[in-house]
């Protein structure tokens, strides 16, 4: 249950936003155990002045390709798993898009069960 945030450039098409949404759903489901229907992002596209970066922090090089991937999901994964993502993001961004390696970053954060509630104010409860 995996809720997504994607921020990226005004730089980018709304095809261009539409695939990189696909790639990053398909690269959850094939590494990191999540249903095909298990689908929430949420898409910031941002100008350039509401997006500051530092363009060599632990990175090649960042341009305005820039894209922040952020993840919120409630079971923990491997290391292996995370691992094996970031790899299958990584490459599919890069083939599918030309969108540099440096480019991506992304963060994941994991919270319980109880930390969600998907309707009704009722606590997830599996």
């Amino acid at each position: 249950m995996p809720l997504t945030r994607i921020t990226l450039g005004d730089i980018y098409s709304d095809t261009q936003i539409a695939m990189v949404s696909t790639i990053l759903h398909q690269s959850l489901v094939d590494s990191f155990a999540v249903p095909v229907e298990d689908c929430f992002q949420l898409i910031d596209k941002l100008p350039a002045n509401q997006r500051i970066f530092n363009t060599h922090y632990l990175s090649g090089g960042r341009s305005e390709g820039f894209v922040l991937i952020q993840i919120t999901a409630g079971r923990p994964r491997t290391r292996e798993q995370k691992q094996s993502f970031y790899r299958m993001l990584n490459e599919r961004l890069e083939r599918e898009l030309a969108i540099s390696p440096d480019d991506v970053m992304i963060i994941i954060q994991f919270n319980q069960a109880e930390d969600w509630s998907f309707s009704r104010g009722e606590m997830f409860c599996p």
